[in-house]
């Protein structure tokens, strides 16, 4: 193989997106093979840029078409795991878009299948290429803060207005959508979260639905996190804040880290706090730590990133950034998240994805489906999709 040869299913907003990258010859070693979509408007769509691009209306029948050697997922997120399985049945190496699917019980599926078939399985955190990120993780697993005390992230400006809510048929609502701004804008940021400081042990959530637009799941959230060393973790989302914040802050006993307005500030200890604590003879000992500042001279290669990530990894064996095993993270925090909500208490990690299921399918039976189909134009990336400070 010379080159990987993909399919993409669904060219919608972020489907078409990564049609016109891949189609414009953006990654090198990959090439469109076929593309699909329901919307016979969208495959016209995909010919006017591509006069000889194979296009097709059933999924099924491009998988076994023996024009791709990758499928890349990008329908609505309840049919993520569905379509990713009978790809990978069919020989074929996945890229998914996030989040995984709506339910862990699903990533569940979806990880034993592809596990299995022994394929490349990835999935579109695109936000891991962000340097930033990159280097807070790399400063926390080093030890370089010492042991987590407490992270809190603020990252509330995914604002969204009514219309964007209206342009989407599926959007918004527990039957087509699966959740609110913890599945649909924040999966990026609870998996940077639990990328970087690791998974929490439990969860205590406020998800308020409709808070601040017409809607029937969540779009203001407070998470509340409890992990195993006695740590804790706050996250806040919504998309009702304009202009927003993204803020986050990582205390250590040794340090902090804060990734803000582009840049990460690392306050170093000279010692360790806990040793500090209980050998000081002082009651306010002046703690001056040592500053360093860093701002990454190269920019995040986003989703570009990850599909050429991907095909190295196809191609030449490349770890990827993203597996597609850890989508299952941040629907573990989304689901306990909700879990908590509907419960009204704390939730262990692991969840019980049955009685999850359960209480999300109870939902769904009360949602609202709204009419008529996806109104997003083709689109190619823009800085929407990238991390905004």
């Amino acid at each position: 193989m010379d080159a990987v040869r993909l399919g993409i299913v669904g060219v919608g907003g972020i489907g078409s997106a990564h049609f016109n990258c891949v189609g414009g010859g953006r990654i090198a070693e990959m090439k469109l093979g076929a593309v699909c979509d329901i919307d016979p408007k969208r495959l016209e769509y995909c010919r006017s840029v591509i006069g000889d691009i194979p296009c097709f209306g059933d999924y099924r029948e491009m998988f076994k078409s023996g024009l791709i050697d990758a499928a890349l997922i990008s329908v609505p997120h309840p049919l993520h795991a569905k379509i990713a399985i009978e790809a990978l049945g069919a020989g074929l190496n996945v890229l998914t878009e996030k989040p995984e699917d709506i339910t862990v019980s699903a990533a569940e599926r979806l990880n034993d299948a592809a596990k299995k078939s022994g394929l490349v399985f990835g999935i579109m955190f695109n936000q891991r290429t962000n340097p930033l990120f990159a280097r807070a993780r790399e400063l926390v697993r080093a030890g370089e803060i010492g042991e987590i005390k407490r992270s809190v992230w603020i990252i509330t400006n995914w604002y969204r207005t009514q219309h964007y809510y209206d342009t989407g048929g599926w959007r918004a609502t527990w039957s087509g959508e699966g959740g609110g701004v913890l599945l649909n804008q924040a999966p990026h940021n609870l998996d940077l979260w639990q990328w970087i400081c690791g998974m929490p042990s439990e969860i205590t959530a406020f998800c308020d639905e409709g808070k601040w637009h017409n809607i029937e799941v969540e779009d203001d959230a407070t998470i509340f996190a409890r992990y195993p060393n006695g740590g804790t973790g706050v996250f806040i989302t919504s998309t009702g804040d304009c202009p927003g914040t993204n803020c986050l802050e990582i205390t250590g006993t040794r340090g902090t880290v804060i990734v803000e307005k582009g840049r990460l500030t690392l306050k170093r200890l000279a010692e360790d706090e806990r040793e500090l604590c209980f050998k000081s003879s002082e009651s306010m000992p002046s703690a001056r730590p040592e500053i360093e500042i860093f701002e990454p001279k190269e920019q995040e290669t986003a989703h570009a990133g990850i599909l050429q990530n991907f095909a190295n990894a196809i191609l030449h064996g490349e770890e990827l950034l993203a597996p597609g095993y850890e989508g299952i993270n941040q629907l573990m925090l989304t689901n306990a998240a909700y879990l908590s909500q509907w419960t009204k208490k704390p939730v262990s990690l692991p969840i019980d994805s049955g009685l999850y299921d359960r209480l999300l399918r109870e939902k769904q039976e009360e949602s609202e489906s709204k009419h008529g189909g996806d109104k997003q134009t083709h689109k190619t990336y823009s800085e929407r999709w990238q991390v905004r400070f």
